[in-house]
């Protein structure tokens, strides 16, 4: 019996040590939990710890989303969210600030887009305030979008474009990279159906107007709200450089053609002089075999001295 008390004094007394150790590692977010009504327990803090969760992440987004009045969200949720790799601060950052715009987004769906790599958050705030992307991107190297209409003048446009994140279509939607190269697409048909340059230049908004119409969005994580000219110029007369270049091959073709002709009369020249020194040679011939054959009638008796 003495025995069993004992070891039931140090089973007690180890209890106590290792309660008196979560008390004193985990009273600071403890305490936090039950001001602010988290209803995040003690042992369930040390029980994260084991789980590899970091507690203070956890039940700082519960104490969030409890201030927030935003019901439905378990400290269990926010556990599976941590250890799948997601940024738990964000997507609570992200439910709740589209709480507050009246933008539908559950936590399920934010931990969704979250852990498909994109950003919830900034989505959320590009939904809320639009954001404006530039056509054509900077950072690739272009400044502006080269079309040339049909009078054959050259026409750079550069184009804003101000979008806002369609949380709906935000899996599985294209990013800025397809709506630069739509809007592009788009500018370069509309200036190329123009009769003139100089209706470009008159009424850029027409592009605008027209490039808008033709929801360049679909498929996006993007609703485009506007698209503006900032600038349009003249490049060059693609016309007349076509026709000059068109012009200059003509040229080279018309002399390479005047060179085939001197080439084969020269060569024609060259034959009938061969074929002159052909038949002279047949002649010095032939005038070589009359002494042979004027010796040979003698000896014959064919033909006399005095013949």
């Amino acid at each position: 019996m003495d025995l069993l008390k004992i070891g039931g004094f140090i089973a007690l007394g180890l209890f106590a040590i290792l309660l008196l150790f979560v008390f004193l590692k985990y009273a600071n977010l403890y305490l936090q939990s039950i001001l602010t009504k988290a209803n995040v327990g003690l042992f369930e803090m040390f029980a994260m710890g084991l789980r590899k969760v970091n507690p203070a992440i956890i039940v700082n987004a519960k104490i969030m989303l409890v201030q927030a009045r935003i019901d439905g969200v378990e400290t269990r949720d926010l556990e599976a969210h941590y250890l799948a790799g997601g940024r738990v601060n964000r997507v609570v950052q992200a439910v709740i600030s589209a709480n507050r715009a009246g933008i539908e987004l559950d936590f399920r769906t934010a931990t969704g887009i979250d852990l498909a790599g994109r950003d919830v958050l900034d989505a959320v705030k590009t939904s809320v305030t639009p954001k404006v992307i530039d056509c054509p991107n900077p950072e690739s190297g272009k400044v502006t979008i080269a079309a040339v209409a049909k009078d054959g003048i050259q026409v750079l446009a550069k184009a804003r474009v101000t979008v806002r994140t369609n949380i709906a279509r935000l899996v599985g939607g294209a990013g800025e990279e397809t709506i630069i190269a739509r809007v592009g697409e788009g500018i370069v048909s509309t200036i190329g159906s123009s009769e003139s340059h100089k209706k470009v230049l008159e009424n850029p908004d027409e592009i605008s107007r027209v490039v808008l119409t033709r929801g360049l969005d679909a498929g996006t994580a993007f609703e485009i709200v506007s698209i503006d000219i900032a600038d349009v110029d003249i490049g060059i007369n693609i016309g007349a450089r076509l026709q000059a270049d068109q012009a200059e091959a003509d040229k080279r073709v018309a002399q390479a053609n005047a060179e085939k002709r001197r080439a084969m009369a020269v060569a024609a020249e060259q034959e009938f002089k061969a074929a002159v020194e052909e038949n002279r040679a047949k002649v010095v011939l032939a005038e070589a075999e009359v002494p042979l054959a004027m010796a040979e009638a003698l000896r014959s008796g064919n033909m006399g001295v005095m013949d």
